[in-house]
């Protein structure tokens, strides 16, 4: 019989800080790819989207992260905790006054290629990260490098403007992917070139991606031969895949298609998420308006949401949710629904005939998002709030969201460890995200510049229970709840761990046969 198992990340997740560390017919094995005897093999992942690119300083969406952490490295890594180890820079060390960072570089590693990476490729990626003609999603994770200097060719020098605590977690995003100093980056859109496990095989556009193991990997190499993301857009035909042994792999979204997955000959392990769902709202128009946003904070019913959306599969939060810095999701001006308070809003706004917001919604993506949306539109109609719905495809969603084309948004957002890295790009006056995010203040720069100069960590949680608060007290958006992936395994398969951050990175250890 199947089973169905909880898991949570064992020990408690912390941020990095400056300090040195050492730190189609049923899926068959193909022996004759180089899988070692008696392990390996190949595996396919079912996923509900073709990933929108292949260049990972500009992957936003879920499917293409999972692709692409799996052919590039970075710098640093996570463990299984997200705790941050030594990735392509095996140590690395703070000045005594916290504004130099050295890194020192892996010897032997090459790219896909075959060129070799050394410091060169480190400032090349770092600089062009940090170039806005570039538009990196990832560059604010950067924001407190000067220069990037290379002392030798295994190396690195970072000159900081301040101390940057977050500084080594954020550079284990891919977002942050060391790429090769020869490479075109208008070639890497379509044709990948990483250090990572895996490689780059071929794409058939719709249908699926292929990666093969990359046998000159630094670390230990993949047991797996091969790997296939195959684009399956309905979830309860993924099922239906796995069942068949069509697909040996995938994450489900959906609480009641994981139950249809459990029993029989699959085993589906439910892990919770630091990913959050929320109601992003944009400072313009009627929301420019600190009253009316209050309005549509204090008019939703979170845990209805949740229970509408997901079955009650999860819980209510408020902005961050890494154990470390967990926000209250009560700390806010309307801790459960109050339809008078947000109509007072409303009045105090000059608006109590209503507002319409536009609303745009992705959907294939992850499962739950119109389900949400139209939870939402419901509940706030009784408060004489209209969100009008324009329901995308996930890559129109993504271009939409990132060119901040939008008055609301309907999201899931990756929660990461440290918040800094989460936040500190959307909710900062120069982050590179914050015209999607459409709120900051003196107040909060002040408050993420605090937070990355220390890495004391009771002082960092008082600072980022303010953060929240500032968030929360002037609804810049409206967190409602994280929930559960659900990851559903044929029996074939061993070894695949999953993550809270949702990470499919343990298809390096993964075997299938």
């Amino acid at each position: 019989m199947a089973r169905s198992v909880y898991r949570w990340c064992a020990g408690t997740i912390l941020a990095g800080t400056l300090a040195l560390t050492g730190c189609q017919a049923p899926v068959q094995t193909d022996p004759g790819t180089g899988s070692d005897p008696g392990t390996g093999g190949a595996a396919v992942v079912g996923v509900t989207s073709d990933p929108d690119t292949l260049m990972p300083w500009k992957a936003t969406q879920f499917q293409a992260v999972n692709v692409l952490q799996n052919v590039y490295g970075t710098l640093t890594e996570y463990d299984k905790d997200l705790n941050t180890v030594p990735g392509l820079a095996e140590s690395w060390e703070a000045s005594a006054d916290g504004t130099k960072l050295t890194l020192r570089l892996r010897q032997g590693v090459t790219f896909a290629d075959g060129t070799d990476f050394d410091a060169t490729d480190v400032k090349f990626s770092l600089d062009g990260i940090l170039d806005e003609a570039n538009a990196a999603v990832g560059s604010s994770t950067l924001s407190s490098v000067t220069k990037v200097a290379v002392v030798d060719p295994q190396t690195v020098e970072l000159s900081l403007s301040a101390p940057d605590a977050a500084l080594p977690s954020g550079l284990a995003t891919v977002n942050l992917a060391m790429l090769s100093s020869e490479d075109d980056l208008g070639v890497l859109e379509t044709e990948p070139n990483g250090t990572g496990p895996f490689s780059f095989d071929s794409r058939t556009p719709s249908q699926a991606i292929r990666l093969k193991r990359n046998d000159a990997y630094w670390g230990d190499k993949a047991k797996l031969a091969s790997v296939e993301f195959r684009v399956i857009p309905d979830e309860n035909a993924i099922v239906t895949a796995l069942q068949s042994g069509n697909v040996n792999l995938a994450v489900i979204n959906d609480p009641l298609v994981a139950q249809t997955a459990e029993g029989g000959t699959l085993t589906v392990a439910k892990t919770p998420q630091l990913s959050y769902h929320a109601l992003q709202l944009r400072t313009q128009g009627v929301l420019a308006d600190k009253n009316v946003r209050l309005a549509v904070q204090c008019g939703i019913d979170r845990q209805q949401v949740l229970d509408t959306a997901a079955f009650g599969e999860g819980e209510v939060v408020g902005p961050i949710t890494a154990p470390a810095y967990k926000s209250d999701p009560n700390a806010r001006p309307c801790p459960t629904r109050d339809i008078a308070k947000a109509k007072d809003y409303l009045a105090k706004a000059g608006k109590s005939d209503g507002v319409t917001i536009q609303t745009i919604v992705s959907q294939g993506e992850y499962a739950t998002s119109v389900s949400e949306a139209q939870n939402l539109k419901s509940q706030l109609a009784e408060v004489g709030i209209t969100l009008e719905l324009e329901i995308l495809e996930s890559g129109a969603f993504v271009d939409r969201w990132v060119a901040a084309d939008f008055e609301a948004a309907v999201a899931l957002n990756v929660g990461r460890p440290d918040p800094e890295s989460m936040y500190g790009r959307y909710f900062t006056s120069t982050g590179n995200l914050n015209k999607v995010a459409g709120y900051n203040s003196p107040e909060l720069d002040a408050l993420f510049a605090k937070g990355k100069a220390t890495d004391d960590q009771a002082e960092r949680q008082q600072i980022y229970t303010q953060v929240s608060k500032e968030l929360e007290d002037n609804a810049a958006w409206v967190w409602t709840f994280t929930g559960y992936t659900y990851t559903a395994t044929t029996q074939q398969v061993s070894g695949f761990q999953p993550m809270v951050n949702g990470s499919l990175q343990s298809l390096r250890t993964t075997t299938v046969g």
